[in-house]
């Protein structure tokens, strides 16, 4: 039987998450895997029911005591990351997470389809011309889905919202892959660069945003700039780890989700043909490839007092990491887990959290891109195949390719109603 231990090592997930692993250890329940770096002693668990009782319950398992990851419990380092909101309890977080919510309400999200789909259909324009059709049999094209199509959708959503020039666009590719490998370093410090950078690059764009006449738009930047909590403005380091936040949070975790969605329909021929002849179950098959990749490996919780779970004791101050694809890959609340089935009802997941307050702000957004790519995608796209090896991120915490080989045929096809000018 595996160990636990064996989840703090990052080469368990060289071709994905370990579901055989975490399917034995949610028969085990809870069970150390290791300690911090300042000794920390840490609890996986991998079971369903165990990541919601967890998630629901921020005044016993607590992500302002101790952080969130494993190595972030450094005194420095969690000062100022406890200005985000991942890292907050009620009553503050509800508070703070209110500055953002109106934009990202269903009503609010329904209203941002004719531009994603937009941006949809510019970066799918520019993947087709930029392929290559060397040594692809049948006059096909040759491309790398995650660079070409995963990685500018988001990014330029995301840029739209914020009142970002596209110009910039190359600059927040660069500033997300930095946080990426600081979140992945056991260097307190190690995303402090980069926080500089963004810091100078905000206040010009709050210049520029006020010059144009923005207050009071609809730009994320300017909601985080006219905010206030309590009565009072949000200070500039707050800004800057919301704008963070949504640089990285709001691009990283789709884009690895389309990427890590496209290899599981191609994984699953079946799967992929049933979407092209079914399109109706696109939003369906979305919930299933949320369930099936689960992009984000774990977040902590820190207990605040003497307590246990499912019969592990676990002491104030020691820390529990809530597996979420082990969680998504549960038996006990989906049938048949370890299927991709495109046609599941109501695919039970953990990848926009466990639940409770944390639940991720963004979900509808991300639902919403996932689905108007794959319906543009199976709309424009004839015969996809990979073209070579994934390439995956060395980490146990982001389940993230950085590299996804394919060919494809461009079929003709019909302008979509809202396809607009390239963005």
């Amino acid at each position: 039987m595996g160990s636990a231990a064996e989840l703090l090592d990052p080469d368990r997930f060289a071709a994905g998450p370990p579901s055989e692993l975490f399917d034995e250890l949610r028969e085990g329940g809870p069970a150390e895997s290791g300690h911090g770096p300042t000794g920390t002693r840490l609890v996986s668990t991998c079971s369903a029911s165990d990541i919601e009782a967890v998630s629901k319950d921020p005044a016993l398992w607590s992500s302002w005591e101790g952080g969130i990851f494993p190595h972030r419990d450094q005194v420095n380092a969690l000062e100022l990351n406890r200005n985000l909101l991942l890292f907050m309890d009620p009553p503050q977080h509800t508070k703070y997470r209110k500055i953002l919510q109106t934009a990202f309400v269903p009503n609010s999200v329904a209203k941002l389809e004719p531009m994603v789909r937009e941006i949809v259909t510019a970066v799918l324009d520019a993947a087709e011309v930029d392929a290559s059709p060397d040594g692809v049999e049948g006059g096909g094209l040759e491309g790398d889905f995650a660079t070409d199509v995963a990685v500018p959708i988001p990014l330029r959503v995301l840029a739209r919202l914020m009142g970002l020039p596209a110009t910039d666009l190359p600059q927040l590719e660069d500033w997300v892959a930095r946080i990426e490998d600081s979140q992945r370093s056991p260097e307190p410090e190690a995303g402090t660069p980069v926080m500089i950078e963004m810091s100078g690059y905000l206040a010009e764009q709050i210049a520029a945003q006020r010059k144009r006449g923005d207050d009071g738009s609809e730009s994320l930047v300017m909601k985080l700039v006219e905010a206030e909590v309590d009565g009072e403005s949000l200070t500039e380091t707050e800004i800057l780890l919301f704008f963070g936040l949504l640089v990285f949070a709001g691009n990283d975790t789709t884009r690895n989700t389309m990427s890590s969605g496209m290899l599981a329909l191609l994984e699953h021929p079946d799967q992929l043909e049933l979407l092209r002849a079914e399109p109706k179950r696109i939003p369906a098959a979305v919930e299933e490839i949320l369930r099936w990749t689960s992009v984000v490996n774990y977040f902590c919780r820190t207990a605040t007092e003497n307590t246990e779970l499912s019969g592990c004791p676990i002491h104030e101050g020691e820390k529990v990491m809530l597996w979420y694809p082990a969680g998504s890959r549960d038996p006990a609340v989906n049938d048949d887990p370890q299927r991709f089935d495109v046609t599941r009802e109501d695919a039970k997941h953990m990848a926009f959290g466990g639940g409770g307050r944390h639940f991720c702000l963004g979900a509808g957004l991300a639902r919403l891109e996932l689905r108007i790519a794959f319906e543009e995608i199976l709309r424009r796209w004839g015969e996809i195949r990979l073209a070579g090896e994934p390439q995956r991120v060395r980490s146990n915490w982001a389940s993230a390719i950085t590299s996804l080989p394919i060919q494809f045929t461009s079929t003709p096809h019909q302008v979509h109603p809202e396809e607009r000018t390239p963005a």
